[in-house]
């Protein structure tokens, strides 16, 4: 008998990025045809037109960290950057990756569901980096101001913490369980105006 697949919820995620893409790139085709028949880019369209391309960037990104992934794909550090650059290339928050190569997918994941733990302690704007450590990341964010998440932070290294989590934080449980799932153990040091987010090799 055939096993049930394990990572139902990284399914449904990708499934709900790839039924949504299609409609959304509609609407995309759809504005470039107006303007193309002399519509004036007004204020209004402007504001559209950015609002459709966060949400083109956001599926991207959400695809990447919340749906499914195997051990042998890949993508490469441009690809990476570009989808990092979508979401955060403008606005109080921004993010810079320092990678090269290829990079396989479940290490993708697991470095954008811990930049998305970094957000947020950042709500105020601020910079995040992405570095590549060995086989894992070091993920570090800094602000004016910082917010300390508590016990959410130790979500990430052990499986102790708040019984539940809201749905804005399900990313810490499910950057653990991935980490583990990966052979890869969480750390995380803070101060005053910092956090950083180390892998290594359990």
């Amino acid at each position: 008998m055939n096993e049930r697949p394990k990572d139902l919820s990284g399914l449904v995620a990708s499934r709900l990025c790839h039924d949504l893409v299609s409609p959304v790139g509609a609407i995309g085709n759809g504005l470039e045809l107006l303007t193309m028949t002399g519509l004036a880019k007004t204020p209004e369209l402007a504001l559209v037109m950015d609002s459709l391309e966060n949400a083109q960037a956001r599926l991207r990104f959400y695809r990447v960290a919340f749906g499914s992934s195997r051990a042998d794909q890949s993508m490469g550090s441009p690809e990476l950057a570009a989808i990092l650059h979508g979401v955060y290339g403008a606005g109080r928050l921004t993010a810079t990756c320092d990678t090269e190569g290829e990079i396989g997918r479940d290490s993708a994941k697991l470095a954008l569901l811990l930049v998305l733990c970094i957000e947020a302690s950042l709500s105020h704007g601020g910079q995040i980096t992405v570095t590549r450590n060995g086989p894992g990341w070091i993920i570090t964010g800094s602000g004016k101001r910082y917010r300390d998440l508590g016990d959410l932070w130790t979500l990430l290294e052990t499986p102790q913490g708040p019984s539940s989590v809201s749905p804005d934080r399900v990313q810490f449980p499910l950057a653990h369980q991935h980490a583990a799932h990966m052979g890869l153990q969480l750390c995380v040091s803070q101060d005053a105006a910092a956090v950083k987010v180390t892998t290594s090799l359990r």
